[in-house]
This record gives structure tokens, C-alpha cells and sequence, in this order.
């Protein structure tokens, strides 16, 4: 990476709003007394896929939806807002990034979400590339570790040093996710195309205010729907 290109991935954008000064306080006290960079991008990437609930059922209609700032302020948001947030807390943090999008195979998720969405493709799943170590490595914080207990798998970890995606198998050895098609990285989250793409897509999920009811942990202790 040029020095040009690390300007550029440290850079504050619209949605990775890595200037804001929530996201510059929330960096700093994580990673108080950290050196090592694979360290500071290792206890953020926690931070973002535990304590920011993963939650499908955002208003994809909101602009807000997208953004890291406020992703962290309300504590929950779908994997391309926690994407965001932690492409942001890195930037802040001294650590360039950049966001990733991809369509992805879900072989276990729960039966209102799988209706909600009308396929086990999700379309524009978001993850981050952090540069680590000379090299981009992908780091995907989207299910929280709460989240991934009731669904039967292990949190993803990431440690910097290596790229962490999605598990492939659940607990039981069945396939969990795997990746179809791979769109790209951005400076920034192309919000604005995601959300005509979302409306396109998956129209009963887009509704104004969220596709409210129960949240994702809540269904997911009750059941999951494995998908052939």
C-alpha cells in the first residue's frame, strides 16, 4: 500500500465516520495501552461483534442504518452498519480499512428472517479489510457471541494476523455460510445504492421504522430452520 493509499483508508468518510468524536473516545478507551496494531484491531473487532448486537431487522430506509456512529449509539445494526463501525474505530485507531461487500449462501438462520428475506442468499453482506502486517486481511464482526451460541457455532474470531470470513461449518458439521460472489471494496459505504439494491431485493424486509417483532436472539433460542 502507497502512501497515498493509506491517507486515503485512514481518511473520515460520510458513513465511516471515523472523525466523529464518539468513535475517536470509544478507540482510544479500548485500545488505552496497546502497541502492537494487531492487538488494538484485534480487541476492536471484539468490541464491535459483541457489544453491538447483530440485528437484520434495521430500517433500511435510514440513512442512520449505515452509519457508525450511529450503529454504536443505539448498540445493534446488520452487518454492513457493524462493518462500518469497525472500519471506523480502526481508522481512528491508526489502522487503514476499508469496507467489503459480498453475496452470501446462510444454510442456518431462523424461519422469520428466511421468510422475511424470501432466499438463503443475502445480497451486499458487509465485512472490513484492515491493512495488518503489509497485507489486507478480512475481518467480518457481524454475529455477536450470544448470537452465535443459540445458533449452534463458535464467534468468529480475529486475531490480525490472519483473515477471519465466516465459519463454514456449524457445531454439528453442517455448512453454515459460504461466500458467492465477491463485489468489491469501498472507501466508503456506498449507502445510497445499498439502499435501492435492499428495496429491490428484499422489499418485505425493507419497511419503514424496521421489520419489527421479535430480535435475532430472541428467535434464534427458539428455533433454527437449517436450509438445504
Amino acid at each position: 500500500m502507497n502512501a497515498t493509499e493509506q491517507r486515503l483508508y485512514l481518511s473520515p468518510a460520510e458513513y465511516v465516520d471515523s472523525d466523529h468524536a464518539a468513535i475517536r473516545e470509544h478507540a482510544e478507551r479500548l485500545t488505552v495501552g496497546l502497541v502492537l496494531d494487531a492487538e488494538r484491531a484485534k480487541v476492536l473487532y471484539e468490541a464491535v461483534r459483541d457489544e453491538i448486537r447483530y440485528d437484520p431487522y434495521v430500517d433500511y430506509t435510514d440513512h442512520g442504518s449505515f452509519r457508525a456512529s450511529s450503529v454504536l449509539a443505539v448498540g445493534r445494526g446488520y452487518c454492513v452498519g457493524k462493518a462500518a463501525l469497525y472500519a471506523a474505530l480502526c481508522r481512528a485507531a491508526g489502522i487503514p480499512a476499508r469496507i467489503g461487500l459480498s453475496d452470501v449462501r446462510n444454510h442456518l438462520s431462523t424461519p422469520r428472517l428466511l421468510e422475511a428475506v424470501g432466499t438463503d442468499v443475502f445480497s451486499y453482506h458487509g465485512y472490513v479489510e484492515v491493512h495488518l502486517g503489509g497485507r489486507w486481511l478480512k475481518a467480518t464482526p457481524t454475529f455477536n457471541a450470544s448470537l452465535c451460541a443459540k445458533l449452534g457455532v463458535e464467534p468468529l474470531a480475529f486475531d490480525g494476523t490472519r483473515d477471519a470470513l465466516f465459519q463454514p461449518f456449524d457445531g454439528e458439521g453442517r455448512v453454515f455460510m459460504d461466500y458467492v460472489v465477491n463485489h468489491g471494496t469501498f472507501f466508503d459505504v456506498p449507502a445510497k445504492f445499498l439502499m435501492g439494491e435492499m428495496a429491490r431485493l428484499y422489499p418485505a424486509l425493507c419497511r419503514p421504522g424496521g421489520y419489527r417483532g421479535q430480535n435475532m436472539d430472541d428467535e434464534a433460542g427458539a428455533s433454527t430452520a437449517p436450509v438445504s
